[in-house]
Formats: C-alpha cells, sequence, structure tokens
C-alpha cells in the first residue's frame, strides 16, 4: 500500500468508526426509551383494565400531536440545518430551539388543561393532567434531538436513563392513586425532572423570547414540517377516535395494546429523526453518491427487524401474554399480524423520509406525509366500519405499505434532482 493509499484509508476507517459510535449511541438511547414506554404501558395496562388504558391511550396520542408540533418548529430544522456544525452555531441554535419546544408545550398546555377542566368525566382529568406536564415533556425530547445534531448522543441516552431512573418510583405512587390521571402525572414529571438534568448537561438556557425569531429564521422548513409532522400523529389520533366511536374506548385499548407488543420497534420509528437524519446530512456533505444507499440499508434493517420481531410474537403462549398485559391481552393478541406488518412498511418507509429531511426536499417529503396520512385515516376507520376492531388494522397496514412505496418513489426523484442542480440544501449559519 502507497504512503497516499495510508492516508485515504485512514479517514476512511475513522469516519465509518465514528458512524458506528453514533449509531450505537442512537440504539442504545432508542432501547432505554422504547424500555421507558413499554414500561409505562404494560405497568397502566395491567393497572387500570383495558377501558380506562383506552382513556390513557387517547392522552398517549393527544401527546403525539403535540410532540409532532414542537418537533416540526423546533428540532427538525435544528438538526437538518445544525448537525455537525461549529459549537458557537449548535449552542445558539440549541438555546432558539429549546425555547420554542418550551413555548410550545406552555401554549398547547394551557389549551389541553383547560379543555381538560370543561371535559369533566373519565377522559377531562387526563387531559388537564397532560396539560401542566406538557412543557417538561416537549423540553425533554428537545434536548434529545440537540445532542444527536452535536453528535453527542451519549448525552442523550443518560438522559433518558434518568428519566427511566425517576419514572420506576412514580410509577408506583400513581399505582397507589389509582386514576388515569395520577399516571399521566407521574410519566410527565419524571420527564420533566429529565428536562431540568438536560439543561445541566448542555449548560445552555432555553430562551423563549427568541422562538420567534427562530420561527421566522426556519420558516421554509419549519412549517412544512410541522404539517408533515401534525398530518402524522394527527392521522393516528383521528383513528384512534375514530375507533372509540365506531367500536368502543376498548377497541382503543386493544390496539394500543398490540403496539405495546412491538414496542421496541415502535419507539425507534417515533424517534428516528434523532439519529438518521443528521447521520444522512452528514452523508450527504461527504459522499452524496451515497445517501440512496444508506437510506436502503437503514429501511430495509428497520423492516427485517419488526418482521422478525413480530413473528416471535406469534410463538408467545397466551399465558405469558396474559402475564404481560393481563386482561388487554386477549383482545391486542389477535392484531400482532396487522400490526406487525404496519410496523415493517412504515419502517422501510423512514429509510426515504430521512433521505429526503436530509435534501431538505420539505415540499416532497409534505406531499408523501400527506397522502400517507390520508390513507391511514381512510384505511383505519374505513376497516373498522367493515369489520370492527380487526378490520381496522389490515386497513392500517396495507395504508402503511402504500406509504412507504410513494416515499421511496420521491426520494428516487429528489436523489436525480440533487445530482443534476448540486446546490446545497444545507445551513450552517
Amino acid at each position: 500500500m502507497t504512503a497516499q493509499e495510508e492516508k485515504t484509508t485512514a479517514p476512511a476507517g475513522s469516519a465509518r468508526r465514528a458512524l458506528v459510535g453514533r449509531l450505537s449511541w442512537g440504539l442504545a438511547d432508542q432501547a432505554a426509551s422504547s424500555i421507558s414506554n413499554f414500561v409505562v404501558g404494560i405497568y397502566v395496562a395491567r393497572s387500570l383494565g383495558v377501558t380506562a388504558f383506552g382513556v390513557f391511550s387517547l392522552a398517549w396520542v393527544t401527546y403525539g400531536v403535540v410532540l409532532n408540533v414542537s418537533r416540526g418548529l423546533a428540532t427538525d430544522p435544528l438538526v437538518v440545518r445544525f448537525s455537525g456544525v461549529p459549537d458557537t452555531s449548535w449552542r445558539g441554535a440549541v438555546a432558539r430551539s429549546t425555547g420554542t419546544a418550551l413555548g410550545v408545550g406552555t401554549i398547547i398546555g394551557v389549551v389541553c388543561l383547560l379543555a381538560g377542566l370543561g371535559l369533566g368525566g373519565r377522559v377531562g382529568p387526563a387531559f388537564a393532567a397532560l396539560g401542566v406536564m406538557l412543557p417538561g415533556l416537549l423540553l425533554q425530547d428537545a434536548w434529545r434531538f440537540s445532542f444527536f445534531a452535536a453528535g453527542t448522543g451519549r448525552k442523550a441516552f443518560v438522559n433518558d436513563v434518568v428519566w427511566g431512573v425517576a419514572l420506576a418510583p412514580a410509577m408506583v405512587v400513581a399505582a397507589r392513586a389509582g386514576s388515569v390521571a395520577a399516571f399521566v402525572l407521574a410519566w410527565g414529571a419524571s420527564a420533566t425532572l429529565a428536562a431540568g438534568f438536560g439543561y445541566v448537561q448542555s449548560g445552555i438556557r432555553p430562551r423563549m423570547t427568541e422562538a420567534r425569531g427562530w420561527l421566522r429564521e426556519q420558516r421554509d422548513l419549519g412549517y412544512r414540517y410541522l404539517v408533515e409532522n401534525v398530518s402524522l400523529s394527527g392521522a393516528s389520533q383521528l383513528r384512534a377516535y375514530g375507533l372509540g366511536a365506531i367500536v368502543g374506548v376498548s377497541a382503543v385499548g386493544a390496539v394500543r395494546g398490540a403496539e405495546l407488543l412491538m414496542g421496541p420497534f415502535l419507539a425507534v420509528l417515533m424517534g428516528l429523526s434523532l439519529v438518521t437524519v443528521p447521520e444522512a446530512a452528514r452523508v450527504l456533505r461527504r459522499a452524496p453518491h451515497q445517501l440512496g444507499r444508506f437510506c436502503l440499508l437503514l429501511g430495509a434493517g428497520q423492516a427485517a427487524g419488526a418482521l422478525l420481531w413480530g413473528s416471535a410474537l406469534l410463538l408467545i403462549p397466551g399465558r405469558l401474554g396474559a402475564l404481560v398485559l393481563g386482561g388487554v391481552w386477549h383482545s391486542s393478541s389477535q392484531l400482532i399480524v396487522q400490526i406487525t406488518l404496519s410496523v415493517a412498511g412504515a419502517g422501510l418507509g423512514t429509510g426515504a423520509a430521512a433521505g429526503l429531511r436530509a435534501l431538505g426536499a420539505a415540499r416532497r417529503s409534505l406531499r408523501c406525509q400527506l397522502f400517507a396520512s390520508a390513507c391511514y385515516v381512510g384505511g383505519g376507520l374505513g376497516g373498522a366500519a367493515a369489520v370492527g376492531t380487526a378490520g381496522s388494522a389490515w386497513g392500517v397496514a396495507a395504508a402503511t405499505i402504500s406509504g412507504s412505496a410513494v416515499w421511496w418513489l420521491q426520494l428516487r426523484s429528489a436523489l436525480r434532482e440533487h445530482h443534476h442542480n448540486r446546490i446545497p440544501e444545507v445551513r450552517t449559519s
């Protein structure tokens, strides 16, 4: 090997090792997050039963909508434009981005609190509790995005571990109270503690007063990502509300129980942009011709993992399933095949979605997400009206696979445009 070849090979090897290190911390962080989500879901399901668990699930999917509002406006532009940039640029962007997330949580939290107080009944207290906890929940998520944008996934992992450790005693206290609202408060309070620890880790104070400036600077991406993200989580919320109206709240609990069984992969998909969008942006800067291959490997790996996990779930003895989910197991176990196909389809699509985000192709990704969301709601509610809970699950599986195909078609077109134009899509200031 010549001296020149050694110089070429060494940096390439170092880059690969750095990539593996960042992805490893991303996987570790998602493992910590998925374990926490799984434990919360299982604990609440066993403590409250299928109907009350359905109420908790309605609060959960509402949180998902608000979380995606925050991500679209605050942290998605951050990871696209400030991944791997100089520390000074990153710190200034993080202060404004986390301030925006905190502002979103405060404003929407007040709305949820007032709505919950007005609703009353079984659902109202859960939504009121969610409103109180939203600022802390959204700030904790914003720190995770910030750390991955800087390539310090270890800090995100530690932050999620802190949340998980604080969550354990909080769940025990909530179980003694025995209400959905108590579990929501326990879940949110532990997240707020982790959000405070994020400030200690970063030494950056979120600046809510600069949120308006951040929104103005990132409006070309932020508002498209907002619509895209809300259409995704909003479709899930509409499907949950519609399923509850058509079949009953217990059906919502059954679907959520089946999703819990796929928890490790669903948690990875929900937080995938923590790792994959920053890495796709780095691939685009350093080796643009490798972006398509990177996205394909990412999506195929996710889909294969989901199929393997779902196959293993089908072999679980009924007694073990009942031990895990309690009374929710019987209805949830009948949806394993459909949920597995849904997660596999979504996993394949996330590879293409990461590529479109890295390219800054917000218009194309928005088009994909609106199509996928429309299919999701139509398939989920149409199937529920025709066949009930199982029909809704089959409709969602078909919609997810169809949406994945559209994501890949759009990525292929975007890559062609990028190769022809060679216009940088990522700003660093």
